[in-house]
């Protein structure tokens, strides 16, 4: 059988992995390029220069990979761009901070710090000219050397496909749609062999393995719908009973030492950030004040671990209106202040939960608590939703760093669990670097959920029912 040649084993990506060296090149030499003049200890062999260089360098590529790499050809330049900039941030900043507590002749020259924070900020400008630079030639090489991969959507005849469509039309570069299919068309098995990628959506659980195990043997790309029972058995561990191979699913909470520490980490982070964030969290008091002279702060009863009910505290975004009116505010709702519309478009309505996690109701990292009646809805057509009570809520997560502000519950409960299943300290460290890409992400928040619209025309016309393939039309 002859095999479906591979783009992730075309030697022309080697092109692209010159780019990142190359950038990553450019980054080092403009850091100590025009900080050396005035450390000369990062000159020669000195244990200054070895210790900061290697710093840099190690720093640099975890902080690239925490906040998604030099991901060229599978995200936009605009997604790449922000995040490659915080990494280089961090980098720059603990380098320098570690350069000077090195430095102990420059301590007693108090007066250049100044200019040498001067000389930093015009490195990182440099350095993100140059990420912008990169990014965008290294999409233009990875595009003109990989035209878009063809692909095919594999559904139920009772499914519509509408929304994936325009999720993955969004990417058009990287794929193009030719067929939707149903699982059962007598042509799925000669279109999967013909095609670089298959979709699955919303397809009945038994019909999957089939089209998972053909695609896999005729080296075909798949993405398949994240389904709940499938994101529980991807945490399972590997473990042999005498001979023979068991996935293990442990169903437990997080265990003592998890809770200490992670209740650790909310002490720490919180605790500083209102120091911090006290004078900004003061200004925006002012803003609202000075808007409609209303309250400054929202309380709302919310679910936290095991079902507790407590009040979680937010800036106020919405105009004062009846308390037994409780909905969940749509996108160009008249209820949102001229304040509001900016607080929640940079999220931060959310900053006076640092209180809450202080106080112990919430976490800093966690699923997000939901509205009572919410939970109540939710739950009638996801019966796992309640699954998300098994932690303690949090401020952020990975719904809030993967998804937007108007991402479906199903979705959301998707990630949720995802992150309770595979819980680590170390993966809420990076869900906390992460989190800074939000307020990068502006256009791409909601004021709210979308309002109820009429349904859509298809673009994908279903026939008679014996009718299973359609075409899409670019």
């Amino acid at each position: 059988m002859k095999e479906k040649k591979s783009r992730n084993d075309h030697p022309r990506r080697g092109a692209v992995f010159c780019i990142k060296v190359l950038l990553f090149f450019t980054l080092f030499l403009l850091f100590f390029g025009l900080f050396a003049p005035g450390f000369p200890q990062v000159f020669g062999f000195t244990r200054t220069a070895a210790i900061t260089m290697t710093t840099f360098i190690v720093l640099g590529i975890s902080m690239t990979a925490v906040y998604g790499g030099f991901a060229v050809g599978k995200k936009k330049s605009k997604e790449i761009i922000p995040s490659l900039s915080i990494a280089v941030f961090i980098t720059d900043a603990v380098t320098f901070f570690q350069l000077y507590i090195m430095s102990a002749s420059r301590w007693p020259h108090a007066e250049m710090i100044w200019l040498n924070l001067m000389i930093l900020l015009c490195v990182f400008i440099l350095q993100v000219a140059s990420v912008i630079g990169f990014v965008y030639f290294g999409n233009y090489v990875y595009f003109k050397l990989n035209p878009p991969q063809r692909c095919i959507i594999v559904c139920d005849a009772s499914s519509d496909p509408q929304q994936l469509i325009q999720c993955v039309s969004r990417y058009r570069k990287q794929y193009k749609i030719d067929k939707v299919l149903t699982w059962n068309d007598p042509n799925l098995k000669k279109q999967i062999r013909k095609t670089d990628v298959v979709f699955l959506y919303d397809l009945p659980a038994a019909e999957r393995p089939t089209i998972i195990e053909y695609a896999y043997k005729h080296y075909t790309n798949l993405f398949v719908q994240s389904d709940i029972s499938e994101i529980l058995l991807n945490t399972a561990k590997f473990e042999m009973f005498d001979d023979m191979a068991m996935l293990h699913l442990p169903i437990t909470n997080l265990s003592m030492e998890q809770r200490f520490f992670k209740r650790m980490l909310d002490l720490l982070v919180s605790g500083i950030g209102t120091i911090v964030l006290s004078p900004v969290m003061l200004l925006i008091a002012l803003a609202i004040k000075l808007d409609d002279h209303g309250p400054v702060f929202f309380t709302q009863p919310r679910a936290t671990r095991n079902g507790e009910v407590f009040k979680v505290l937010k800036f106020r975004t919405m105009k004062v209106h009846d308390p037994s009116v409780e909905y969940s505010a749509t996108t160009d709702d008249d209820r949102i202040t001229r304040v509001g519309k900016y607080l929640r478009k940079f999220r931060l309505d959310e900053i006076p939960q640092i209180l809450n996690i202080l106080h112990g109701e919430m976490s800093l990292v966690g699923p997000r608590p939901e509205m009572l009646q919410n939970i109540e809805k939710y739950t009638e057509d996801l019966p796992e939703f309640r699954y998300r009570l098994r932690v303690k809520a949090g401020l952020t997560g990975l719904a809030q760093v993967n998804g937007r502000y108007n991402t479906s519950a199903k979705d959301k409960l998707v990630l949720d669990l995802m992150y309770i299943e595979r819980y680590s300290f170390w993966q809420d460290i990076v869900l906390l670097l992460r989190t800074v890409i939000v307020f990068f992400k502006s256009e791409e928040s909601t004021q709210g959920f979308d309002a109820p619209k009429k349904k859509p025309d298809m673009t994908i016309v279903k026939h008679k029912e014996q009718t299973s393939e359609t075409q899409v039309n670019h």
